[in-house]
């Protein structure tokens, strides 16, 4: 689950995504601003609008009237001499609000932490939206000289690696359509659908999920399901590391602490 694709991908993902969102949207003008920041949040450093424009599949002039629309509501900063976009400091308190009222962060922090410094892997807390993504809300990172590229606010497919399989397991969806999300996925190493089918029976069996190699190359991810109010799926913990420091036998102690903690997570958060 660490940041994986080239720009040139990242360019095409972006607008597929606005595509979808705006096929589901009765007021594609939020969708279009929604993609705009998202685009923006992901970009390393300031850009413009005929390069948001494209990226996105969207009339330049009207993502320009977005654009300026945004910048009156400070939630994103427009450099007059260079003409170019970034976010801005008013996204920090639609943020800090959302922080503030989201308890599993809180909750979750104290089991991260340990078993990061425990195992010596990166442990995140998830939040699941349906199948459409699942957003990073939570980290803990070891001390170890290997760090995967991840952080706060990341988004990742609902139903890609171990987090993924989880929420197929657990989420309750139509079989059809977890088929239909499965085949849109990209893979470094895809399991076939009869593999992932499986993999995600066991997952329901054992109480977490394991990734070894298929989303990336060469690193492990072990899944855990949280659950909210009425035993719903709200959250996942996962746990990423290299696979070669991440043996059979570690990665079944794994999965069982994370199983155990996301269970107490889930009684703390108000399911039985």
């Amino acid at each position: 689950m660490a940041a994986r694709e080239k720009t040139t991908k990242k360019t095409s993902s972006h607008a597929a995504a606005l595509d979808v969102a705006l096929e589901k949207s009765t007021v594609p003008a939020v969708s279009r601003a929604a993609a705009i920041l998202r685009l923006l949040g992901r970009s390393s450093e300031p850009v413009g609008v005929q390069f948001i424009a494209r990226s996105l599949s969207i009339i330049p002039s009207t993502c320009l009237h977005i654009l300026r629309t945004l910048v009156a509501e400070d939630f994103v900063s427009f450099d007059a001499n260079t003409k170019l976009y970034t976010l801005n400091v008013g996204l920090l308190t639609l943020a800090r609000q959302w922080l503030s009222q989201n308890r599993f962060a809180d909750i979750a922090q104290s089991a991260l932490d340990r078993i990061a410094r425990e195992y010596g892997v990166t442990a995140m807390g998830v939040q699941v939206s349906g199948l459409d993504h699942m957003i990073v809300v939570a980290m803990a990172r070891s001390e170890s000289m290997i760090q995967l590229h991840t952080q706060i606010g990341s988004r990742f497919p609902a139903t890609i690696s171990a987090s993924g399989r989880c929420i197929a397991a657990f989420g309750e969806y139509d079989r059809e359509e977890l088929r239909r999300r499965f085949k849109g996925l990209r893979w470094d190493s895809a399991p076939s659908l009869t593999e992932w089918e499986a993999q995600v029976a066991e997952t329901r069996t054992k109480g977490y999920a394991l990734d070894q190699g298929n989303y990336m190359a060469g690193v492990t991810v072990v899944a855990a399901p949280v659950f909210g109010v009425n035993e719903q799926l709200a959250n996942c913990l996962v746990v990423v590391g290299i696979s070669g420091q991440l043996q059979d036998q570690m990665l079944a102690k794994i999965g069982r602490d994370l199983k155990d903690s996301a269970a107490k997570v889930s009684r703390q958060l108000g399911s039985a």
